[in-house]
């Protein structure tokens, strides 16, 4: 890029060797010309297979957490808009569920070679809008790729059942059909994962989707669309809009939209699924979570210690399967000092500089919400044995940063202990006997994920079996599972009948038909007309 005299002249041949297509280059090409121009850019709707610039006259900042400096905007998309995404919805169901599903199949084949292709893009746009290091964004982007990968296997996932013969001449079969027009809702901490745990599972399904991303990280969300698009989606299969409590009731209220999957905070899932249930739709919506990893005196203590620090601390506990408390049983409470001492080597720094593990909070109010927890935890009585609200980022004095902080002596009666603090806080409980460690967790009100570290099978297999969690990792802090499975949290972190992707997801975007059909092995012709309910299985 060079200056000269007030006129921009690109050399695109760099550009052009960065992007790995025609969208990315575009991308890059507009990014760049905004930078030089001082030009804040602004997300566009994604409407019948168009990005249009939308008309409203209500714009939301998008910030780079790691400065604080605006680096976009996003519109909260008109009713008139929101209506054209839900039509062009509509209009496209039919025939994209009566696309056969082998066509769909290659669809997803090439969508998840494209995002393999654009993934150091994906991660950029991650990390610029919502801060997380470049490395972890890469494994957002990934996770998502997994399932997309997974939809891939439709033809499978799909088969119906058949039994033939219940009785003489007479078979019963049943298939799985599309539901017609589904919706989803992204919260801005998996700007790529959870987008694609619900869109592509829902299309290659034989629906059509309205996506809302957060309104906070708009950007990958967008280019995942341009992708799916090159892959060879059809106009209108999926539309994308912005926005906040407007564009959530309207999904929740809009009687085309059949279901609704949703991420995010209990009190927003907690609305939308009562809302959406009321209005006749289904929801699957995953909340909440405070997240206990239980360390038995037995486990391997350096593969233990190794394995807290990173998942109570990455992505700056910005993930709802964070292991964000600790409980400490017998002799194991002697390992407190190492902990944090492994914890303070973290480098806290903007997630695009090399060498960064703890990247910023997402907004200056979560970054208060976090110190006020940890504030609250000292004021009631916990033991301040790592302290990371005072942090100071060279060059980035202004960003949203709160380093590694633990708290020990922590009662379950603690406001640090009762709410999910939803940053790099590990809150440190202690127990005499796994028993009582499996108690504490059963009284908990959410039930997302949990581990167990031990070298004990009868312990693990005793701690699997009693905590009422939905994901249990043994030895394995983050349980999520690959996605031929599904991601089955439960309790207070889940409202809903089928969860997310693998074979519930499969089961969430498709409806059963049964039909049970009779062909006469003799002569088709009846004699005399039967008015007696058949019984069959006789």
């Amino acid at each position: 890029l060079l200056y000269c005299r007030n006129v921009y002249i690109v050399c695109l041949a760099p550009l052009q060797r960065q992007a790995r297509n025609k969208s990315t280059f575009t991308f890059l090409l507009t990014s760049s010309w905004c930078i030089l121009t001082n030009y804040t850019p602004t997300t566009k709707l994604f409407i019948d297979g168009k990005f249009v610039e939308s008309n409203t006259s209500e714009w939301l900042d998008i910030h780079n957490p790691a400065t604080n400096e605006v680096v976009g905007r996003v519109p909260k998309a008109t009713d008139l808009e929101m209506l054209a995404a839900v039509d062009s919805c509509s209009r496209a169901f039919q025939s994209w569920s009566e696309t056969s599903i082998l066509s769909r199949q290659q669809i997803f084949l090439r969508y998840q070679q494209l995002i393999k292709d654009n993934i150091k893009e994906l991660a950029k746009l991650i990390t610029l809008e919502q801060g997380k290091t470049l490395a972890d964004a890469e494994g957002d982007v990934f996770r998502g790729l997994q399932v997309v990968e997974h939809a891939c296997s439709i033809t499978s996932l799909m088969l119906g059942e058949t039994l033939p013969s219940i009785t003489k001449d007479m078979d019963t079969y049943t298939y799985r059909l599309p539901i017609g027009v589904c919706a989803g809702i992204a919260p801005f901490n998996f700007p790529a994962m959870i987008p694609l745990w619900m869109f592509p599972i829902g299309m290659v399904c034989g629906n059509t989707y309205l996506m809302k991303p957060s309104e906070r990280v708009p950007g990958c969300a967008m280019l995942l669309a341009k992708l799916l698009q090159d892959a060879g989606a059809p106009d209108g299969t999926l539309n994308v809009i912005h926005g906040q409590h407007a564009a959530v009731n309207f999904i929740c209220d809009h009687p085309a939209i059949k279901a609704i999957s949703f991420v995010g905070s209990n009190q927003a899932g907690e609305y939308i699924y009562e809302r959406g249930s009321k209005n006749g739709k289904r929801v699957q919506s995953n909340m909440g979570a405070k997240n206990h990893g239980v360390v038995m005196p037995d486990a391997n203590k350096e593969n233990t210690l190794n394995q807290l620090v990173g998942a109570a601390f990455g992505a700056a506990g910005q993930r709802c399967m964070a292991l964000s408390t600790a409980i400490f049983v017998g002799e194991s409470r002697d390992w407190l000092p190492e902990l944090v001492e492994r914890s303070k080597t973290l480098r806290v720094n903007a997630g695009d500089q090399p060498g960064a593990d703890v990247g910023p909070l997402i907004s200056p109010e979560a970054k208060q919400r976090v110190e006020f927890l940890i504030q609250s935890g000292v004021d009631e009585g916990a033991q301040l044995l790592l302290d990371g609200r005072n942090v100071n980022v060279k060059g980035y004095e202004n960003g949203n940063f709160v380093g590694p902080t633990i708290l020990s002596k922590v009662t379950p009666d603690m406001k640090c202990y009762r709410e999910e603090i939803f940053g790099p806080v590990l809150v440190i409980l202690e127990a005499d006997t796994l028993d009582e460690a499996i108690s504490l967790i059963n009284k908990n009100q959410y039930g997302n994920g949990t581990a167990i570290f031990t070298t004990n099978g009868a312990t693990a297999r005793k701690y699997t079996h009693e905590v009422d969690v939905g994901q249990i990792g043994v030895n394995v802090p983050i349980p999520v599972p690959l996605p031929m499975f599904s991601f089955t949290g439960s309790r207070g972190s889940f409202r809903g009948d089928t969860n997310f992707y693998g074979k519930q997801g499969i089961q969430f975007y498709t409806q059963i038909k049964t039909v049970t059909s009779q062909w006469k092995a003799e002569d088709a012709t009846v004699t005399s007309p039967a008015v007696t309910m058949p019984t069959m299985g006789r």
